[in-house]
This record gives structure tokens, C-alpha cells and sequence, in this order.
């Protein structure tokens, strides 16, 4: 068979396209990734600017040839109002769109590696920006946290010292122990019978909202609405908390229960029971509806009535949910500030950790004490947080 020869010609030879075209698909994603974060560095700096938003509108009035109005613009700026109303739109434009752009841009880049690398960078590529972000916002101050309550004002003896032996700080740690005892333990155990008991209800709907709103409140609403319940004055004159007016129908002198020690502890404690058991309900709840049938009618044939079955079948086979629940509410209740902050300051032997631990570093300027408190409640939180992961991994969640 005759061999044919390549007939020459005088367009660029073939080695050279695919070589050019290598260098674009490179270039191309390289080049949309450097003018994404470009924008997105100049939107920040824009952010950072206060006459930012001024100079934009005065730039545009300007293309669309109001001269006059972008010189009153650039004279008297514009409203506090609509400078933050544009910031904030351009804040989630960068947020969102920009974001997602600078994912989009670096994935590409990524698709340039060979597979076995593509397959290696990617997780890092988009897990990386959130462990940064964590890293800055968490681990960092931490370690600075950690570094303070060492070596700020007399050092780590006479930080510690004080955390463990000063009289006011054994009695924040007095009050957060009762805090988590009967804090936590009242919210899982009233939230556990609820659950229960609108299990069996019809409109059980309804009933879980009414004990589920609480949670929607903000510790310092429900701390603000309390204080009208627990409200106090002197006898004779006419009582408007809701308590003491009750008291004062019933012929019974009106209590002052934010003054009464230990009475006053336990009505804050009261107050984040009265948020914290709708969240239980809710998770327990759900957990009993996922106990399986066959296991409480076998129960109910062998015999065990409802409080039997409810003891020895239901509680054991929710048990994970009741440590998920338990460990969570927990961690909130020991670093609760906001209640004891708005009703009593801390005050009347009601302080706690976090509330003296606001006090030293704010009101005293004691800045390694207040680091040192940080770091017991940090301690403190620790093994409840590997509790509470080993607990998930045992029910298969993120093992």
C-alpha cells in the first residue's frame, strides 16, 4: 500500500494548537480565580470605607451626568441610613455571590491537577475557608485566651488562686452547680414527661407549640418578662407582678424573691427550665415516635403497664437522644450569663461564672482572671463535648 506524506501547507502546524490550547485552559480558570478574589478584596475594602457608598452614588450621578448631584453627594454624603442600608446589600452580594464565585473559580483550578490530585485538593479546597475561619475565630482566641490567664496581672498562681479559693468566686461556683443539677435535670425530666404525655394527646401540635415557644425568646426577653413576674413591693402597697398579686389575693405576704437568698436562685433557674424544656420535648419527642411498635406491644402483652413500659422500655431505648439532650442543655446552663445579668446583676449571692468572669474583664479590668475563668469553664465543657461525640458515633451520627 502506497504511503500517503503529509501535504504542507501554510497554517501553524499542528503541535503548536494543542499547545496553545493547553495554555488557555489554563490561563483562563487561573485568570477568573485572580479577578474573583481581586473583586472580592476590593468589596472588603470598600465595606471597610465609611464614605464608601458616598463616592459610589457620586461615581454613577457622574456617568449619568448629574454633575450637581454628585457634588452635593460628595459635599454633604448621605443619610446614616442609606449608607447602612448599602453596605449591607453589598456585605450579602460579597457574601453570597462572591463567595460562591471564588468556589466556583477555585474548583476549576483545581480540575487542572491530574485526578489523583484533583481528588486530593478538593476537600481541602472547600472544608479549608471553614476551618480557617474557625481556626481564627475560635482556636486563636483560645490559645490567647490560655496565654492571658497566665501571664496577665499576677500570673498563673495568683489567677487560679483566686478562681479557686477568692469566697465571691466559691460561690459563682456554688450557684453553677446548683444551676446544672437542677437546671438541666428539670429540663430533661419535664421535657421527657411531655413528650410522653402529647404523645397520646389530638392536638398535639398545639401542645408542643405552647411549650416550644419559650425557646423562641432570647434569654434576655424571658429574663425581662420574669422580672415582671417575680416582681416585688413592700407590703401595703399594690403588688403588679403576677406572683405576688396572686399572694396578696390569698391574704399572704408578697415575697421578694430576687432578694431572698436561696429563694433567687432558684427562681432564675426556673426561667431556663421554662426555656430549655421545649427543646427537650422536641428532641425526645421525635426520639419516642421512633421506638419501634413491636417492642411496646410486646412489652404490653407480657404484662408492664403504661409507667412500666415507659420506664424499662421507652427511656432505654431513647437513651442516646436523653444524653444528646442532656449534654446540650447542659453546656448552655453552664456558661448562662444573660439571666442572672438582667435580673439581679449578680447580686444577692446569685452570681455565677460567666457573670463574675464579665465583671472582672469589663467592670474590674482584671484581664488574667477574667482568662482564667475562661479557661476552668472551657475545662468544664471539655469531656461533656467528648461525651457527647462518643454518644453520636454510638448511634452511628458522624462515626
Amino acid at each position: 500500500m502506497t504511503s500517503r506524506t503529509p501535504i504542507p501547507t501554510a497554517e501553524t502546524p499542528r503541535s503548536e494548537k494543542p499547545a496553545k490550547g493547553r495554555l488557555r485552559v489554563i490561563a483562563v480558570p487561573i485568570a477568573i480565580l485572580i479577578a474573583v478574589i481581586f473583586v472580592l478584596q476590593a468589596s472588603l475594602a470598600f465595606l471597610k470605607d465609611e464614605t464608601g457608598p458616598a463616592r459610589l452614588f457620586a461615581g454613577a450621578y457622574d456617568l449619568l451626568g448629574a454633575e450637581r448631584s454628585a457634588e452635593a453627594i460628595r459635599a454633604s454624603g448621605l443619610s446614616p441610613t442609606t449608607n447602612k442600608l448599602i453596605i449591607a446589600a453589598i456585605a450579602i452580594t460579597v457574601g453570597v455571590v462572591g463567595v460562591w464565585a471564588l468556589f466556583i473559580a477555585a474548583n476549576r483550578v483545581v480540575d487542572l491537577f491530574s485526578p489523583r490530585w484533583s481528588r486530593r485538593i478538593r476537600p481541602f479546597l472547600f472544608v479549608g475557608p471553614a476551618v480557617a475561619l474557625l481556626a481564627f475565630y475560635l482556636v486563636f482566641p483560645a490559645i490567647n485566651t490560655i496565654r492571658s490567664s497566665i501571664s496577665d496581672d499576677g500570673g498563673f498562681v495568683e489567677n487560679y488562686q483566686f478562681a479557686l479559693t477568692d469566697p465571691d468566686m466559691l460561690i459563682a461556683f456554688r450557684n453553677n452547680v446548683i444551676w446544672l443539677v437542677l437546671g438541666t435535670g428539670g429540663s430533661v425530666i419535664l421535657g421527657l414527661i411531655i413528650a410522653q404525655l402529647v404523645d397520646r394527646v389530638k392536638r398535639e401540635a398545639l401542645a408542643k407549640t405552647f411549650v416550644f415557644l419559650p425557646l423562641a425568646i432570647s434569654m434576655v426577653g424571658a429574663a425581662v418578662v420574669w422580672r415582671f413576674v417575680y416582681l416585688w413591693r413592700p407590703p401595703g402597697q399594690e403588688q403588679i407582678g403576677i406572683l405576688n398579686a396572686g399572694l396578696d389575693v390569698v391574704g399572704v405576704e408578697p415575697v421578694a424573691f430576687f432578694q431572698t437568698i436561696p429563694l433567687n436562685t432558684l427562681a432564675l433557674i426556673v426561667i431556663m427550665v421554662w426555656l430549655q424544656t421545649g427543646f427537650a420535648m422536641v428532641i425526645l419527642s421525635a426520639a419516642i415516635k421512633g421506638v419501634p411498635t413491636e417492642i411496646l406491644e410486646a412489652a404490653r402483652i407480657d404484662g408492664a403497664n403504661e409507667l412500666q413500659t415507659f420506664r424499662r422500655v421507652i427511656i432505654p431505648s431513647i437513651r442516646g437522644s436523653i444524653i444528646t439532650v442532656t449534654t446540650t442543655i447542659f453546656v448552655a446552663i453552664l456558661k448562662v450569663f444573660d439571666i442572672v445579668f438582667v435580673t439581679t446583676g449578680g447580686k444577692f449571692e446569685t452570681e455565677v461564672i460567666a457573670n463574675r468572669m464579665f465583671a472582672e474583664m469589663f467592670k474590674f479590668r482584671n484581664f488574667g482572671r477574667a482568662s482564667s475563668l475562661a479557661v476552668i469553664l472551657l475545662l468544664i465543657v471539655t469531656p461533656v463535648m467528648v461525651i457527647n461525640v462518643r454518644n453520636l458515633r454510638r448511634q452511628g451520627i458522624g462515626a
